[in-house]
C-alpha cells in the first residue's frame, strides 16, 4: 500500500499528472490508465487539503476494461514498426554471464515442413529451409524489397521486346562434389519443374510463359518467355538450382525439350523412360532422407527428428566461406530448427533461453514475455509488417457424400461471413494486433482494393440470407435443415483448424460459438500442420481457418484462384471460378501496365468479394524474437522475416 499526501496550498493537477506518469504507473502496471481515470476526475471535482491514494484499490477495476486497456496499448506498441521494411538493431555492448557462448542458433518453429522435396514439397517452413541450403538463380533482396543476383553475376539483360532474359552465372558457387554450378544446371532444373509427370502443381502455374531455356555460352542462358509476364524476372526466385548429375546422371530430361513439355497433346507417361525417371525422382525419399536433401546453400541437413528438429550444419571448405552476400554469408556453425507448439512451453523456453529465434510465437505470449524484465534484458522483439493474411475457407465444391452440398450457395457464404465475430477474434485471440482486409491483397500494395467494405458480424440478416437459401428449422431442434437432393439435411459442418496455436484454437472456438445464434452445428476439428495440409489440398474439409503467405513481388492469382488449380490439386482449395475470372486473371498476368494492372487486380478482388469463397479477416503482422548475444540482426517486411545465416554471435569477453 502506498499513500501520497499533498499540501492543497501547493496542490496542481497537472503536476500531479506527470509524476504519476513517471514515477507511478511503473508500479501500477496494468491498472495504470484506470487509476488515471478516477484521480483526475476526483482532482478536477474538488481540491483537498491531502489526497490519499490506496494501490490496493485498484484491483476492484473490472476485467473487461483491463482487455480494452491491453488492447489499445497493443496497437500502439505495434505501430513502431509501420512503414519500415527493415529495421535493424544495434548489437549489445556488453555479455552477460548468463548467455550461451555456443554458435548455434535454436529457432522455434511451429511445425516441421512436410517434406524437403526440391521441387514438390508444399509448406512454408520448407521454403525458409532451403534459403540455407539451396542456392536460387536470383533471390529476394529483403532490405529494399527487390530482385538480387544469387546464382547470377548480375541482373539479367532483357531483350527490346522483354521477351528473353539473358543470365550470367557467376564463377564461385560450386556443389558439394567441388564442380561449378553450370548453365546445364539452370536448364535442368527449369525442364524438371515444366515436366508433366514431377508431382509439383502448386508450382507449375508460374512456369507456363517459359517457352525454352537455352545454354548460349559456357556461363549464359537464355530464358525465353512466350509473352510478357508480370512475374518473368521474379520467376527466377522461385525454384532451387538442381545438379543435374546429381538427379539425373543418365541424363533421361536431355532427350525431351521444352516445346514437348508445353505441348498439351504429349503424353509424358507414353514413354518409359521419362515415366521412370520421374516416380524415381518423385519418390518420397527424396523428400525426407538425408542423403538426398542436396543443395548448393552454405548449410546441409546434419539431422531430422522427425516431429521435434532439423538440424542445418555449416559446410567445410565451402565456396561461401568469406562471403558476405545476403545468403552466401554463413556465421552460425548450426541452425536448428526446433518444434514447439505449446503457449505455456513456449514463455518458459524463452524465460529460460532454450531458444535464440522465433518468427511465429503467439501474440499473447510475446506480449507476456515483453512484460518481463528479464526477457527484455536478453531479447530483441519486434512486431513486424507481413504480406501475410488470415481467412476462413469454405468448400464450395463438395462432393455430396463426404461433405455436405452446403456452401455450394454463394447466399449461404455470404451469411457465413456475417456470423464471424471479427471484433472479439481481434480482441482475444489476437490481442487487437491484426488489421480488418476485404480481399486477397495486401493493404500494403498499391492493387488493394480500398473501396470495398468490410463485411461486420450481423446475426439477423445472416439469419435472412440462410432462410433466402432454404434453410429453416423445420423440426423445430435448434438447428437449421434443408432438403438436400431430396434428403433432409441438418446445417453442420467439419470445421479444420491447425494445432500450431492457440490463436487458431480460440478463433475457430469463437466462431463455432457465433454459428450457435444462427441455429448452425459446427464440429471443430484439430489437425496437425502436415495433416492439416493434405486436407486442404485433396479438398477434404467442409470449412477452415488458415494463413496465406504473401510476398512484395507482383501477384499472379492463377495458382491460388484460377479453376485450373482446383482440377490440379493446386492451391485453388475453395473451388473459386469460372470462365469470367479465369479469363481475368489470364489478363493480369499479361497486363504489365500499372494503372491498368491496378485496375484489372481491383476487378478480380471485387469477383471474389461477391463470390465469398473465403472470408478474408486480418493482414497479419510478424512476432520477431532474436536474443541479444547474437548481433548483426535485422528484421524485415518481407519472408522470413530475419535470416538466420547472417547472425553474428557477441565475443563473451565483450
Amino acid at each position: 500500500m502506498y499513500i501520497l499526501i499533498f499540501d492543497s496550498a501547493n496542490f496542481n493537477p497537472e503536476n500531479f499528472l506527470i509524476f504519476l506518469l513517471h514515477f507511478i504507473l511503473p508500479f501500477l502496471r496494468h491498472n495504470a490508465i484506470f487509476v488515471i481515470h478516477h484521480l483526475k476526475t476526483s482532482i478536477m471535482l474538488r481540491k483537498i487539503g491531502f489526497f490519499a491514494i490506496v494501490i490496493s484499490a485498484v484491483m476492484l477495476v473490472s476485467c473487461g476494461n483491463e482487455e480494452e486497456k491491453e488492447v489499445k496499448a497493443t496497437q500502439e506498441a505495434t505501430k513502431i514498426n509501420e512503414g519500415k521494411m527493415v529495421e535493424k538493431i544495434a548489437d549489445a555492448t556488453t555479455w552477460d554471464p548468463s548467455w550461451k557462448t555456443a554458435n548455434t542458433v535454436i529457432y522455434h518453429i511451429l511445425g516441421e515442413p512436410n517434406d524437403m522435396h526440391p521441387t514438390n514439397g508444399l509448406s512454408a517452413m520448407r521454403q525458409e529451409i532451403t534459403l540455407y541450403t539451396q542456392v536460387y538463380l536470383m533471390n529476394t533482396d529483403l532490405p529494399n524489397l527487390n530482385l538480387m543476383p544469387q546464382l547470377a553475376a548480375s541482373m539479367p539483360e532483357i531483350s527490346a521486346n522483354e521477351l528473353e532474359y539473358t543470365y550470367t552465372l557467376n564463377d564461385y558457387m560450386k556443389w558439394d562434389d567441388g564442380s561449378l554450378i553450370t548453365p546445364e544446371d539452370v536448364v535442368f532444373t527449369y525442364k524438371v519443374n515444366k515436366c508433366p509427370l514431377v508431382n509439383n502443381p502448386h508450382a507449375k502455374p508460374y512456369l507456363e510463359m517459359i517457352k525454352e531455356v537455352v545454354v548460349i555460352a559456357p556461363n549464359k542462358i537464355k530464358m525465353v518467355m512466350a509473352q510478357k509476364y508480370i512475374q518473368n524476372a521474379s520467376i527466377s526466385t522461385d525454384y532451387v538450382i538442381l545438379q543435374r548429375s546429381f538427379w539425373d546422371p543418365a541424363n533421361v530430361l536431355a532427350k525431351y525439350s521444352f516445346q514437348q513439355f508445353n505441348d498439351p497433346k504429349f503424353v509424358a507417361d507414353k514413354n518409359e523412360d521419362l515415366k521412370k525417371w520421374s516416380a524415381d525422382f518423385n519418390s518420397n525419399d527424396n523428400g525426407h532422407k538425408i542423403d538426398r536433401l542436396a543443395g548448393a546453400g552454405p548449410y546441409y541437413i546434419e539431422k531430422w527428428d522427425v516431429g521435434q528438429s532439423i538440424t542445418l550444419a555449416k559446410k567445410k571448405n565451402h565456396w561461401s566461406e568469406g562471403r558476405t552476400g545476403l545468403y552466401e554469408m554463413a556465421n552460425p556453425e548450426k541452425i536448428i530448427f526446433k518444434v514447439n507448439q505449446d503457449a505455456n512451453s513456449i514463455k518458459n523456453d524463452f524465460l529460460n533461453q532454450v531458444f535464440d529465434v522465433t518468427g511465429s510465437v503467439d501474440i499473447g505470449v510475446l506480449l507476456d514475455l515483453q512484460k518481463d524484465s528479464l526477457f527484455n534484458k536478453n531479447y530483441n522483439a519486434r512486431f513486424m509488417n507481413t504480406y501475410n493474411f488470415t481467412y476462413v475457407g469454405m468448400n464450395m465444391k463438395p462432393d455430396g457424400v463426404k461433405h455436405k452440398k452446403i456452401f455450394d450457395d454463394v447466399k449461404v457464404r455470404k451469411a457465413m461471413a456475417m456470423l464471424i465475430p471479427y471484433d472479439n477474434i481481434n480482441k482475444i485471440a489476437n490481442k487487437g494486433v491484426y488489421e480488418r482486409i476485404v480481399g486477397p491483397v495486401s493493404p500494403m500494395k498499391p492493387e488493394y482494393n480500398k473501396d470495398l467494405k468490410l463485411i461486420e458480424m450481423d446475426v439477423e440478416a445472416a439469419s435472412k440470407l440462410l432462410a433466402e437459401a432454404g434453410w429453416k428449422d423445420s423440426d423445430g431442434d435448434q438447428v437449421l435443415d434443408k432438403l438436400i437432393d431430396g434428403k433432409k439435411t441438418d446445417f453442420k459442418f467439419r470445421f479444420n483448424y491447425m494445432a500450431t496455436s492457440p490463436a487458431w484454437e480460440t478463433s475457430a472456438k469463437l466462431i463455432a460459438e457465433n454459428m450457435q445464434k444462427a441455429k448452425i452445428v459446427v464440429e471443430l476439428e484439430k489437425l496437425q500442420l502436415n495433416v492439416f495440409i493434405e486436407h486442404v489440398h485433396s479438398h477434404d474439409f467442409d470449412m477452415m481457418i488458415m494463413p496465406l503467405s504473401g510476398t512484395s513481388v507482383p501477384e499472379d492469382f492463377k495458382q491460388v484462384w484460377h479453376t485450373e488449380s482446383w482440377l490440379n490439386n493446386g492451391s485453388n482449395y475453395f473451388g473459386f471460378g469460372n470462365a469470367k475470372s479465369d479469363a481475368l486473371i489470364e489478363k493480369i498476368r499479361i497486363t504489365l501496365d500499372e494503372a491498368e494492372h491496378t485496375r484489372l487486380v481491383k476487378e478480380l478482388q471485387q469477383i471474389i468479394y461477391d463470390e465469398q469463397p473465403c472470408v478474408f479477416m486480418y493482414a497479419q503482422k510478424r512476432r520477431i524474437v532474436v536474443h541479444k548475444r547474437f548481433g548483426n540482426q535485422e528484421f524485415y517486411f518481407d519472408k522470413p522475416g530475419v535470416l538466420l545465416n547472417r547472425l553474428k554471435l557477441i565475443p563473451a569477453k565483450q
